[in-house]
């Protein structure tokens, strides 16, 4: 049977084409809910568990999505609005937390991971009138420009120093056996997962330095 153009096509056959494609789609749902498999369209309910950790020193517990990550996590439930959500794909570094003292891009992972865990946000760092080190140091050499990626930086840089501290080879580290420094060198590469649309990352060496008791 030749088909017929759409300038040919009248009501009645256009009314049974629909219809025995409805028919189909129904069938093939029908059929893919009997083998167990949810159709397009429809939404599984979410499954939900309890996660407890400590963020900035205070216990918390919450009910969350299996899917929700640790940063919706801190910024919508727990409204610590600080941790900022840039790329969301673990490329800006805008997300930056401390997670059982380490730093860590909390877009990527999820909350649920982290039970009984230590966590510090930028609100745990200080505050306007008791400013951390590094916080005060970004406020002297201007490192914050805009400020939405500053908290990132800030994060960053604490546990950037503590890494070197704590003797944390990094890709540019020359020597493996020798007393590990916080040189520009050493602290541009840790810092390279965080990005500054504004360009600030001299002046954010700045303050870094400053801070690590090294000049610029």
């Amino acid at each position: 049977m030749p088909i017929p153009s759409i300038l040919e096509l009248n009501r009645r056959d256009l009314l049974v084409g629909a219809t025995a494609t409805t028919a189909v789609g129904v069938l093939h749902s029908a059929a893919l809910a009997q083998d167990g498999v949810t159709a397009v369209g429809d939404v599984a309910e979410p499954v939900v568990s309890r996660v407890s950790f400590t963020v900035n020193g205070q216990r918390r517990e919450l009910e969350l999505d299996l899917r929700t990550t640790l940063l919706d996590a801190l910024r919508e439930h727990l409204k610590l609005s600080g941790t900022k959500k840039g790329c969301d794909h673990g490329q800006c570094g805008a997300c930056t937390v401390m997670v059982d003292g380490r730093r860590m891009n909390s877009c990527l992972s999820l909350a649920v991971m982290h039970e009984g865990g230590e966590i510090t946000t930028i609100e745990g760092l200080g505050t306007p009138d008791d400013l951390h080190p590094m916080q005060d140091a970004f406020v002297k050499h201007d490192g914050y420009q805009c400020g939405y990626c500053t908290p990132g930086q800030i994060c960053s840089a604490v546990a950037v120093l503590e890494e070197v501290k704590a003797g944390i080879p990094s890709h540019v580290t020359a020597d493996l056996t020798a007393t590990l420094e916080a040189t520009p060198e050493e602290m541009r590469e840790r810092m390279s997962g965080n990005l500054c649309r504004c360009g600030a990352y001299s002046n954010i060496a700045d303050a870094m330095a400053e801070v690590a008791g090294r000049p610029a």
